[in-house]
């Protein structure tokens, strides 16, 4: 049911909000909601209701409780399936069976990243392993595994199946197969303990590819030693200051980070062993092999062909791009005019500056965070007969008093699900920006629909009592990349959790975020939320169009450089090279980059993806091809479009990961893109008449 307008109003009342000095009086409810601190005003009386509203987490001890009910109902759930006969009732069994762990595992997996109190985090943690644990050995069970299969195996139970409930089994099945559950108890019993050596080889990589590297002082030249951490007699070199002015710092920086770490070396080649030996023994042929089966790429030769022509297609605009950078290191040291790695970042953001002196403190005031989330659901309502509606959370709902609560409300079908804004920096909390699922969508035995329920994260300054926050262009682009996950999620209605909202393939669950930052750049819509803050003037539409300029502005050698990091990932987790890491890397980087490989440094120590994203790194570029396509055919020409926004909920959104992604395209743009359509629309979005903005 439709929030009514009296609870809505009821709601304000019950939130004060910190006011400041504005010209602008006409902030609705949303915009209010985001651009003043909010203090709440508890009511003694009312009960703590436990995080996201599960009674049970008003205190940390709550998660053995929600996690032992979980693991009694997975029992129970088990038992149901393997006594009953094969048929939709299998594969319903499944998805709650999916559904009663991952509420727990989802929220305990957000909790253990961003709850501010430690007691929390290690709970949660604590859930997070024993559900894991769980899980593996679900996908190790024999006989569990076999109800699906004699579902699988039964020709004329499923013809009756419809097409969602029929993938959703095989995408179940997928899940036991790649785990070796089809292998001799001898086997399989290796394939799981793999998996327990690959958890392990993960975490020590992930550590240590964010470790500093240390070097005595005394080599360092003494006049850049101040523009690193002191330890001692040694420097601390956490990162590549790629920002620096000074060539010299970038230059030590680079070779210092990036200097080979002999037991992280040995643990990233042991991961990469590891995957490869697991993948054969479960019958693919390479881990890359195992991991794109049910992607849009399907396959690692398409990801390498993909690769290989946007390479070809792109490198006399890379070489152009490289010797605009070179021209302007000559300028700036005419000693040393070679452009080598760790110029790139620096100088492609000089050439941009040099153009178009974008600064965005002068692009902020016309970003406010409210403005922003105004323009937001403008748009939705627009496009997709979707607004928010600000929720003041109940006592205990949240984990800080900064976090907004949003139900997204559909023009006709009523309440789809709610968001919770974690927009704002604090201690502790991680700098990243993401989307959480908590709980998935899914129809009930009952005939209800669970409403999802999901988390944006982001890490935005907070405001003050004069000032709102101000978000840069770049901080703008991502409020509206993570709203498009939001929204994925809560527009999705599938029947089963298991394939919910972002619940599909990485290389298409990427599409409907980076499809708003093509609306998050485009005149028409900034327009209608852009406004000074003070003064309510619009954003001039020539510091739109030098934005948009400026961000095509070295573009070829930049996406050259995501191709790089992708084309290593799909070797990495390809057919064995029988050499060591780092000469891969080198091979890698003269083929698919253009600046020389420097001695003695192992950039893949530092590929943390590698761990998160193996052998799908790809995904982003063919995602950001798939959403160029969609922008172009269906939202040029009119980004309000109220048919074609029903249209692509119905073909794509809608469906989560229930159909094969590379059909919500077809069923979309009308026809099946080629690789060659997907290379020619990352190229032509590097066109400067390109309308991208």
């Amino acid at each position: 049911m439709m929030l009514a307008c009296s609870r809505l109003a009821n709601i304000i009342k019950r939130t004060r909000l910190d006011t400041f000095t504005r010209y602008v009086t006409t902030w609705s409810p949303v915009g209010v909601a985001f651009n003043a601190r909010q203090h709440k005003r508890y009511d003694l009386t009312e009960q703590n209701v436990g995080l996201f509203g599960v009674p049970e987490l008003s205190s940390q001890a709550g998660f053995a409780v929600v996690e032992d009910r979980a693991l009694k109902e997975t029992e129970e759930l088990v038992d149901r399936v393997c006594c009953s006969p094969p048929g939709a009732i299998t594969v319903e069994t499944f998805d709650k069976l999916s559904d009663s762990l991952c509420k727990v595992a989802d929220l305990a997996d957000f909790v253990k990243v961003a709850h501010p109190d430690p007691a929390f985090r290690e709970a949660a943690e604590r859930t997070c392993v024993n559900i894991g644990t769980v899980v593996e050995k679900l996908n190790t069970n024999v006989e569990l595994s076999k109800s699906l299969k004699d579902l699988l195996d039964n020709e004329e139970v499923l013809a009756t199946l419809d097409p969602e409930t029929r993938r959703v089994a095989e995408l179940f099945m997928f899940d036991f197969e790649i785990s070796g559950i089809h292998l001799d108890e001898k086997k399989r019993r290796k394939a799981v303990g793999l998996n327990v050596s690959l958890l392990d080889l993960s975490n020590e990589f992930l550590v240590g590819s964010h470790m500093p590297n240390k070097i005595e002082k005394n080599i360092l030249p003494e006049h850049i030693r101040h523009c690193f951490a002191l330890d001692g007699n040694c420097i601390q070199i956490g990162g590549l200051h790629a920002d620096s002015p000074n060539d010299l710092v970038r230059e030590a920086a680079y070779k210092i980070f990036l200097y080979p770490i002999p037991k992280l070396l040995h643990c990233l080649e042991e991961l990469l062993a590891c995957r490869n030996e697991l993948a054969k023994l479960v019958g693919y042929e390479s881990f890359a092999h195992r991991a794109l089966r049910g992607t849009m790429a399907k396959t690692p030769e398409t990801v390498m062909k993909f690769l290989t022509l946007l390479t070809e297609k792109l490198s006399d605009r890379t070489a152009k791009d490289f010797q605009t950078m070179r021209n302007m290191k000559s300028k700036v040291n005419p000693q040393n005019a070679e452009l080598m790695p760790w110029d790139h970042p620096y100088f492609s953001s000089a050439v941009r500056a040099e153009r178009y002196n974008i600064d965005p403190s002068l692009y902020s005031p016309y970003f406010s965070l409210g403005a922003c989330m105004e323009g937001l659901n403008g748009l939705f309502s627009q496009l997709l007969g979707v607004c928010f509606q600000t929720e003041l959370p109940r006592p205990g709902e949240v984990w800080s008093e900064d976090v907004r609560k949003l139900a997204v409300v559909h023009e006709t079908e009523g309440l789809l699900g709610y968001i919770y804004c974690d927009f704002f920096h604090r201690p502790g909390k991680p700098h990243q920006d993401c989307h959480f699922t908590i709980r998935g969508g899914r129809l009930k035995g009952n005939g209800e629909y669970q409403l999802p329920v999901v988390v944006l994260m982001l890490s935005l300054p907070h405001p003050s009592k004069n000032t709102p926050t101000l978000l840069t262009p770049a901080m703008m682009e991502n409020l509206f990349h993570e709203m498009g996950h939001a929204m994925h999620s809560m527009l999705g209605r599938t029947r089963y959790q298991h394939v919910t909202g972002t619940r599909c393939s990485t290389d298409f669950a990427e599409v409907p975020s980076i499809l708003m930052e093509y609306f998050a750049t485009d005149y028409r819509v900034v327009n209608q939320f852009a406004r000074h803050y003070k003064t309510g003037q619009p954003l001039p539409e020539s510091m739109v169009s030098s934005l948009c300029q400026s961000k095509r502005v070295c573009g070829a050698a930049d996406t050259q450089l995501q191709v790089f990091y992708a084309a290593l990932d799909q070797v990495y987790h390809g057919k064995p090279q029988y050499q060591s890491s780092t000469k891969i890397l080198q091979e890698i980087q003269e083929k698919f980059y253009g600046l020389p490989y420097v001695p003695n440094t192992a950039w893949q120590l530092r590929f943390s993806h590698l761990v998160g994203y193996g052998a799908k790194y790809y995904s982003y570029l063919m995602s950001r091809a798939v959403a160029s396509m969609l922008w172009r055919q269906c939202f040029l020409k009119d980004p309000f479009d109220r048919n074609m926004g029903e249209r692509y909920r119905r073909e794509m959104l809608a469906h989560g990961g229930a159909k094969e992604p590379m059909l919500m395209v077809k069923g979309m743009l009308q026809r099946s893109p080629s690789i060659e359509d997907f290379v020619d629309a990352l190229v032509s979005d590097l066109n400067p008449t390109s309308q991208h903005l």
